[in-house]
């Protein structure tokens, strides 16, 4: 097989490791939201709960996790999701990623000075619009680089997937170093991950650029 003939196979792999990207992206960063505000709950119970949850995510293997949402609805009560694997190695990443969100948001919300409550309560905001206008615009734009790193680690994790048999670039990728006992296939994949990072750093590097006027 060419090398032009392999990077046109993996090529055909790429949509999916972009789909498992932007769909992560999609729910893990509102979903860490909401687990980061029931973090700071001052409900104990469902502060509880989201710690707990936080630590399991945060504490198990991604791999595992695939597994689990993969084949578990299957063992458990019989249902075979093999039809369409995007579905749970979606699920997978998203909650994994949420829990890693979530503890960046709670950092974000945590720095932020009680005067600043307290003057837009004096000017009379709600609650709700101290944070969506004053707070959460700050926090943001304090959260970026951590942000920045997460996602840059996500496009490599979203390799992972070979672990349920999905056929992402990186499947694509070992079937044909397998088959052609060859490792420029790893080459390859190596060059299309530097690629898609070198795009998202540049992507955020803009959005950090763009939001600057929130420095304090």
């Amino acid at each position: 097989m060419t090398l032009m003939t392999m990077i046109v196979k993996m090529a055909s792999g790429l949509e999916k490791t972009c789909a498992i990207f932007f769909l992560t992206l999609l729910f893990a960063l509102p979903l860490g939201m909401i687990i980061a505000l029931m973090r700071g709950s001052k409900f104990k119970p469902v502060s509880a709960a989201a710690g707990f949850v936080i630590s399991v995510l945060r504490g198990t293997p991604l791999m595992l996790q695939l597994i689990a949402v993969t084949y578990g609805p299957y063992y458990l009560f019989g249902v075979s999701v093999s039809r369409n694997k995007l579905i749970p190695v979606v699920v997978a990443f998203a909650i994994n990623y949420a829990a890693y969100f979530a503890e960046i948001y709670r950092s974000g919300i945590e720095s932020m000075s009680v005067g600043q409550y307290e003057a837009a309560q004096v000017l009379g905001y709600s609650k709700v619009q101290t944070f969506f206008k004053i707070i959460f615009p700050q926090v943001i734009r304090r959260i970026l680089p951590s942000m920045t790193n997460e996602i840059v680690t996500l496009v490599k994790d979203t390799s992972m997937a070979f672990t349920v048999s999905y056929q992402e670039m990186f499947t694509i990728g070992k079937q044909i170093a397998n088959s052609e006992t060859s490792f420029i296939p790893f080459l390859v994949a190596g060059v299309f991950y530097y690629v898609f990072n070198a795009i998202v750093s540049f992507v955020m590097r803009r959005v950090e650029k763009r939001m600057s006027y929130y420095s304090i």
